[in-house]
């Protein structure tokens, strides 16, 4: 397993429609793309404008085949409501939550 954390720039404002686009992508996501495991989101507490989401994926293989790239066309909407800042694959060592 793999997790893709990226980190967001979402003004308050349009923050409402970031969530709700966000949570139709990553349902489509994981519906439809081989590997996708789905996602879940952060959002700071000092900085209401800092949104980290970060995506469960079977292998680093079929993150990669969904990425081709910085801007899936699956994520454009996304885009347009707020800044994506970065996107880091990191390999899930371990998981103690329940």
């Amino acid at each position: 397993m793999i997790r893709v954390v990226y980190r967001w720039r979402v003004e308050a404002e349009d923050f409402a429609a970031f969530r709700e686009s966000w949570s139709r992508t990553t349902d489509r996501i994981h519906e439809t793309v081989p590997g996708a495991l789905g996602s879940f989101m952060l959002r700071g507490f000092d900085d209401d404008s800092d949104v980290i989401t970060v995506a469960k994926w079977d292998s680093l293989e079929s993150w990669k085949r969904f990425w081709q790239g910085s801007d899936p066309e699956d994520m454009k909407e996304m885009g347009t409501l707020g800044e994506r800042l970065s996107a880091v694959a990191y390999d899930e060592v371990d998981d103690h939550t329940r």
